[in-house]
Formats: structure tokens, sequence, C-alpha cells
């Protein structure tokens, strides 16, 4: 029995560390490629200046910056370890959420629409985000007319900000 259990604790011991091994930590930039629903817009940027610019849009186009992550930031400071630049931005205004929360509640959960900026293996950076009709689409028979405007809308001012950081 005893030596069954050894055995069994060795073999589970083997599978663990292999796990392990083959969990990495990313070391080179990945490049985007479009997915359904996105927008892809490579930059001649380094992804700090990017970064810069994507804030100096959204003010320029008077929408907040009303959160940011970054998965570079945090296992730089919990983890110390390097990985290459990335950040998702939160950006979004009230008079865009009053309106959204009139067209439905639920879609509420989608706010603030978000930017992802990444470094690209050559040192520069993309910007990526979904369309914010592709992030309101499950809303629509809730939200009709009112959501569809709104999010054609902001379509359009995301597309005036990514073209406006990108250039």
């Amino acid at each position: 029995m005893l030596n069954r259990t050894v055995r069994q604790l060795s073999i589970c011991t083997l599978l663990a560390a292999a796990m392990l091994l083959t969990i990495q930590l990313p070391q080179a930039a990945a490049d985007m490629s479009s997915r359904p629903g996105w927008v892809v817009v490579p930059t001649r940027h380094t992804y700090e200046v990017l970064t810069n610019r994507v804030q100096e849009a959204a003010g320029n186009q008077n929408i907040g910056v009303v959160a940011a992550a970054s998965a570079t930031v945090g296992i730089k400071k919990l983890l110390e370890k390097d990985v290459p630049g990335n950040v998702v931005i939160g950006l979004y205004h009230p008079r865009f959420a009053i309106r959204m929360l009139e067209a439905s509640v639920a879609a509420g959960i989608e706010a603030p629409i978000r930017v992802y900026i990444t470094q690209n293996s050559d040192g520069t950076a993309t910007l990526s985000y979904k369309t914010p009709s592709h992030v309101f689409a499950p809303y629509m028979d809730e939200g009709g007319d009112k959501l569809k405007e709104l999010a054609d809308e902001l379509d359009l001012l995301f597309a005036t900000l990514a073209k406006e950081a990108a250039g």
C-alpha cells in the first residue's frame, strides 16, 4: 500500500513538474492579428509613445481614460519578470453611459470600451480594440435603435481616436 502511494505521488510530482516546465512567460512580443469585430492598427510608434498618444487622443475626442491595466507592470512589480509591453485602457464618458443605460442596463457590463496597446517584436506598437458595435451586439434586441445609434457613434469616435493616435 505504501509503495503504491509513493509511486502515485512520484507520478503526480513528475506530471506537475512537467506542467510547470511548459508554463512560460512570453519572452518575445507577439504581433496582433485581426479577429472578428476587432480593429487592429499597427503603428510606427514605440509602446510608450503610443500609450501617451492614445491618452492624448482620448482627451481630444472628449472621452475619458477611466481605467488602465497592464500585465507588463504587474508582472514586473510582483514577479520581477520582464514581458513585452501591453496595456488595456478603458475609455468612456458619462454622456455615453446615460444613453447606454437608458437603452440597456445589461450593456453596462461592457463599459468602459477598451483599447489594447501591445509591443511588437520590432519595437513598434499596435493599437487594437473591439468595435463598440461588436461589444454591444449581444444587447441590441433589448437596446434597440437607441443602443445602435450609440454604438455607431462610438464606432466613429474610436476610429477617429485610433487614427489620431496612430498618425
